[in-house]
C-alpha cells in the first residue's frame, strides 16, 4: 500500500518526506484555504518535495471552467494529478483530461456505483471518503470493500485511494481490504508510530545501557 499525505502544509510534507515513507500528497480547497497560500504556488512547491502524485483540486463546478482549471493545474508540474468531484461534469472533465494523458483523482465518492462510473471515465484514482460515511452512521470501510471487489472483476487502471481517514485503524483495514493507497493526515501517520510497549521497551533498554557505563561513539584515538 502507498501512503499519501493529506495536507497542504509544506513544512509537514518536508518533515514527513524525509522519512522515505511518503509516496504522494493530496490537497483540496479546504486544505489550501487552511494554508493561507496561493494554490499554484503551493502545489508547485509540494511537487518539488515529493517524487510522486500530488492531487490538486479544481474549484469550479461547470465543465468548461473545471477543464480549464484542470489544464492549468496539470501544467504546473509532471507530478500533478488533477482532482475533480464525482459529478456529471466532473466525470466529463475526467474523461477529457485522462484522454490527453493527465492523471485524474475523482473525489467525494460515496457509493460503488459512483466508483464504477469514475473507472469507466478513465480515473487514475478513486477517492472513497470513509470517515465522512462513518460520521453519519454508515460503514466507510464497507464501501472500500465493495469498490475493491467490483474493480477486481475488470481490467480498470483506476487505483483505490482511501480518503477521509480518521485514524490508524482506517489505514490498517484499508490495507487488509487491498486498497492501493491511503491518504493520511500528518497526525495519523505519526500516531501509527506510537505504541506504549515500544516506549516501555526502549526505556528499559536505555536504563540497562546506562548501567554499563559504555559509549558506542568514541573520540579519535580512544581505545576500543
Amino acid at each position: 500500500m502507498e501512503f499519501f499525505i493529506d495536507t497542504a502544509d509544506v513544512a509537514e510534507i518536508r518533515d514527513l518526506a524525509a522519512t522515505g515513507l511518503v509516496d504522494g500528497v493530496t490537497t483540496n480547497p479546504s486544505l489550501i484555504a487552511k494554508s493561507g497560500r496561493d494554490i499554484l504556488e503551493v502545489v508547485r512547491e509540494i511537487c518539488e518535495l515529493v517524487d510522486g502524485p500530488v492531487s490538486a483540486e479544481v474549484a469550479a463546478t461547470d465543465f468548461e471552467t473545471m477543464l480549464a482549471e484542470g489544464r492549468t493545474l496539470a501544467a504546473l508540474h509532471r507530478n500533478v494529478a488533477v482532482k475533480v468531484p464525482l459529478t456529471v461534469d466532473g466525470l466529463k472533465v475526467c474523461k477529457a483530461l485522462s484522454d490527453s494523458g493527465t492523471r485524474v483523482n475523482v473525489t467525494l465518492c460515496f457509493s460503488p456505483a459512483q466508483a464504477l462510473l469514475a473507472a469507466k471515465a478513465g480515473a487514475a484514482y478513486i477517492s472513497p471518503f470513509v470517515g465522512r460515511l462513518d460520521d453519519i452512521g454508515s460503514d466507510g470501510m464497507e464501501l472500500v470493500h465493495d469498490i475493491v471487489q467490483v474493480y477486481s472483476h475488470y481490467d480498470f487502471p483506476t487505483r483505490v485511494l482511501v480518503a477521509s481517514v480518521r485514524g490508524p485503524a482506517h489505514v490498517i483495514e484499508a490495507a487488509r481490504l487491498g486498497a492501493d493507497v491511503a491518504t493520511v493526515p500528518p497526525a495519523v501517520i505519526r500516531a501509527m508510530y506510537a505504541h506504549p510497549l515500544t516506549d516501555k521497551g526502549l526505556a528499559a533498554f536505555l536504563e540497562d545501557w546506562r548501567a554499563t557505563g559504555q559509549t558506542i561513539l568514541r573520540t579519535k584515538g580512544e581505545a576500543a
